[in-house]
């Protein structure tokens, strides 16, 4: 559903409530409250993204790709903080298929805006991690580095560290086929 027609719901809504609360219809006004915060909440937080999101913190990838695939047109569907978060999504579920395909959708996330910074760090190791995978160790280490510092909370420290052991490991391995 295109956010505009979410808007006109929404101020159906309200006027509606308005109207229960002029006719002194207390009970009916406080539950078109609800309704209306709800219709709300699915402008900022689109609900096929969020149940997308859950899935993907489940480990079921093929619900969470059924879900992210409800969503047909992203730039009428989403506003525009959400495209970032988007890409961003594809990107974990296309990693988890084919890595190397999946960089496309993490670039175009942080080009698009990631508001929250572990989900910066997230896709800056994501984007490490397939950085390595091609063997290049440079910008591999520059993704590594940013997203350490993106990494305020130190959320990712455990990972951070992790990729870096391999990245060792990787020059390890190189010296040793010469």
């Amino acid at each position: 559903m295109p956010n505009f027609v979410r808007l006109i719901i929404c101020f159906l809504l309200l006027c509606g409530t308005v109207a229960l609360f002029v006719f002194h219809l207390w009970g009916w006004g406080i539950l078109g409250i609800l309704l209306t915060v709800l219709v709300l909440i699915t402008f900022f937080f689109n609900e096929n993204m969020l149940i997308a999101q859950y899935y993907l913190r489940k480990e079921n990838m093929e619900k969470a790709a059924f879900w992210m695939a409800k969503i047909t047109n992203y730039e009428k569907q989403l506003i525009r903080v959400q495209h970032g978060y988007y890409h961003l999504l594809l990107g974990l579920l296309e990693s988890r298929k084919t890595p190397l395909k999946a960089e496309k959708y993490f670039k175009r996330a942080l080009s698009l805006g990631i508001h929250m910074d572990h989900n910066v760090a997230l896709a800056k190791l994501s984007l490490a991690g397939i950085a390595m995978a091609k063997r290049n160790k440079r910008e591999a280490n520059m993704y590594l580095q940013e997203a350490k510092r993106a990494d305020k909370k130190k959320l990712m420290a455990d990972q951070i560290k992790m990729m870096k052991d391999q990245m060792g490991m990787l020059d390890r391995t190189q010296m040793r086929y010469r």
